[in-house]
């Protein structure tokens, strides 16, 4: 083997081909092993690397160069990831148990060190290893529904307090390493780290916001300022010698306002989650020494078990000192606990730093390994455990019960309206092999609700309105437009055709949506897979813009023909019970049964499920009346269980939901797995995200 490696050219294209290789296979091996993805990034950086094969060489040009920009990508992702609007509705309460999971880790890290001999700049830096949390069970929470919970909010709220705390704490420590630290020192760097806190905060914000109001309106445009904004944000930390990453973090928190929640975003989050961090993890295991590591485990096994026990206890102590003040249940002190025990993303970075600054040891910095690993594990797991057991927000009485309302409205006008809205369903084409069957299921829809249906077909603004090719694309456009007509005559529904010449279809789609107050917009898809590519589709860019609800349907049999509806239920938010509307009125329209299904993990409560059972029967019952059942079954993968029982069903109609990464890491999606691997109809309802 080692013959075979050396017969390799010495090209950097031979370390970049490696490291693709690596994140495409390697991560769903160990997730099938029930094992995160990291933990498989950083044992092929072992096996890569010097220790075993040697293929791969941490002091690479490409290696080195894409370990930089993984650490500051994984920085800045974890100030993006950050819900600064969620921080400032509870801000005492986070800021109370940032305040307490800082300190208390600190001091006893602080003397765990001391007491096997540590030095103090040491010390200090192992305490802010400790003090410091990365929300990687966060999708969990997402899943189960309580994101809103007060001690959710308070620990996503406190990640900010933690995270810049210990990246100051890791500034001071390198600074005092350096030979520089004193007292004046500390208030200049002080005040020159908060001046750059600040320009980078409101710089970024204000520059960012210019930039996309005058020419700025492309995702291409609005991407590639998100990237210099992050790397000018790190050379500037280190003009004033403070490393690298906390300009990045800052330039999350501030990209954060500028982009929100839309869809440059997530094409931000993707590019990270899929390249530059799992190379960054990769890397990390190539500094990943076996016969130290083996050390750490024998002779300092003692440091290791003791370092790890001591995040533990003192996140628990953290946690749970915040019960008297803000009166906290214990199943809220344990998920507050368990959400900030995993140390990933500002730990590892910071060790990393401090490594190569020579303040901890290889012994020191294996060691930090070990705990990663270990509390990666048992933090989700247990929230997992935990999360499941708190009360479920319960939904305002003022949030509309139906699925159709005027989402661009103000609430006051809508309830004092006399006027009615009749139910209008946009159907876009521009696809005839879908055509047929969606004009039908708008159709139903509309006839059912005493509607009408709005064809709509958008050709692409050319600089000549002259333009040959446009005048094709126009007669193109008006034939597909009449058969439109005559189909949606055919199923008893009204229909008023619209052309749009655009310079953008998603946004003239959006746009004759919102002028006409459409109820709905039907879109089609009829390739089998729909991952979003690296810029955005039509459909995710419909999706992220529209005023109103957007159903993208993949049908493989005739709407009339379609019996059996199949709707996967995760909790009982005003978004759910919108889908489950949306599948109640489709089988109004023709006689078909829906089956609602609820997969849940062995560690959830009987009480919580019985609860959603109640729940979703009363939801059911207050609708059309239709043929309807509840399943609920128990599995560790949803996925699976939802595609083995859409094999006795015609259509099943699934909930949009955004992609996250925690800790840097692309977090997998049941939506997506379903669709790519379902057999039968699909329908994906996705809302407005304003």
């Amino acid at each position: 083997m080692v013959g075979l490696l050396s017969t390799l050219p010495d090209s950097p294209i031979i370390a970049f081909t490696v490291l693709l290789l690596v994140t495409l296979f390697i991560p769903p091996m160990f997730e099938r092993l029930r094992l995160p993805g990291l933990v498989g990034l950083l044992a092929a950086g072992v096996v890569l690397g010097p220790s075993v094969l040697g293929l791969l060489n941490p002091a690479g040009e490409v290696e080195t160069l894409l370990s930089d920009v993984g650490k500051i990508y994984l920085m800045f992702v974890a100030g993006l990831e950050i819900d600064l609007k969620d921080f400032k509705r509870t801000r005492n309460r986070s800021l109370g148990f940032g305040f307490t999971t800082f300190a208390v880790p600190l001091i006893a890290g602080m003397v765990l060190s001391r007491s096997f001999g540590f030095g103090w700049i040491a010390a200090v830096l192992v305490g802010s290893l400790l003090a410091s949390h990365t929300l990687l069970a966060y999708p969990i929470v997402m899943r189960l529904g309580v994101t809103k919970e007060t001690s959710v909010t308070a620990t996503v709220g406190a990640t900010i307090f933690t995270d810049i705390g210990a990246l100051l704490v890791l500034a001071m420590c390198v600074s005092a390493q350096a030979g520089e630290f004193s007292a004046p020192m500390v208030v200049t760097q002080l005040g020159l780290l908060g001046v750059f806190a600040t320009a980078v905060l409101v710089g970024i914000d204000w520059a960012g916001k210019q930039y996309f109001r005058r020419n700025g309106d492309r995702e291409g445009n609005q991407f590639l300022f998100v990237l210099a904004a992050v790397f000018v944000a790190a050379v500037g930390s280190q003009l004033i010698n403070v490393d690298k990453i906390v300009g990045a973090f800052l330039a999350g928190l501030a990209v954060n306002d500028v982009v929100g929640n839309g869809p440059v975003k997530e094409k931000v989050e993707f590019v990270g989650g899929v390249l530059f961090i799992p190379f960054f993890f990769v890397c990390m295991g190539l500094l990943l020494n076996l016969q130290v590591l083996a050390e750490s485990l024998t002779t300092n096994l003692a440091f290791t078990l003791a370092l790890t026990a001591t995040l533990i206890v003192s996140k628990f102590l953290a946690a749970l000192a915040t019960k008297p003040f803000y009166r906290y249940s214990w199943t809220q002190i344990f998920t507050m606990w368990s959400l900030s025990l995993p140390q990933v993303a500002a730990t590892l970075a910071a060790a990393l730093v401090g490594l190569e600054q020579g303040i901890i040891s290889e012994l020191v910095f294996n060691a930090v390994i070990v705990m990663m690993l270990v509390t990666s594990v048992t933090g989700p797991l247990l929230t997992a455990r935990y999360a499941g057991r708190l009360v479920t927000p319960k939904l305002s009485r003022s949030q509309p019960d139906s699925l159709w309302f005027d989402y661009g409205q103000d609430p006051a006008s809508r309830e004092t309206s006399t006027i009615a809205c009749p139910f209008t369903v946009v159907v876009p084409i521009y696809n005839p092999v879908t055509q047929r069957y969606l004009i039908e299921m708008a159709a139903l829809l509309a006839s059912h609700e005493e509607g009408y249906v709005i064809p709509v077909t958008v050709a692409r603004a050319h600089v000549h309105m002259d333009d040959p090719d446009l005048v094709d694309t126009l007669g193109h456009c008006r034939q597909l437009l009449q058969k439109a007509e005559s189909l949606s005559q055919e199923f008893n529904a009204q229909a008023y055709s619209v052309l749009r010449i655009d310079d953008d279809v998603s946004e003239g789609i959006t746009r004759i949506a919102r002028e006409q107050n459409a109820s709905l917009i039907l879109l089609g898809w009829s390739r089998q897979g729909f991952r979003a590519k690296l810029f955005g589709t039509l459909v995710d860019e419909v999706f992220w813009s529209s005023h109103c609800p957007v159903a993208v349907a993949r049908l493989l049999a005739e709407p009339i023909d379609i019996h059996r509806i199949l709707v996967p239920m995760k909790t009982v938010t005003p978004q759910a019970v919108r889908t489950a509307r949306f599948a109640q009125m489709f089988a109004a329209t023709h006689g078909a049964s829906v089956t609602l299904l609820h997969v849940c993990d062995r560690h959830t409560p009987d009480a919580q499920v019985q609860a959603l059972e109640a729940a979703l029967t009363k939801l059911m019952a207050s609708g059309l009346q239709i043929a309807w059942n509840l399943l609920t079954l128990t599995h560790d993968h949803p996925a699976e269980i939802i595609l083995e029982t859409a094999r006795d069903h015609d259509l099943i109609v699934l909930r949009s939901m955004r992609r996250r990464t925690a800790g840097g890491l692309s977090v997998s999606n049941v939506t997506h797995q379903v669709i790519d691997e379902a057999t039968c109809s699909l329908v994906l309802f996705g809302e407005p995200h304003t």
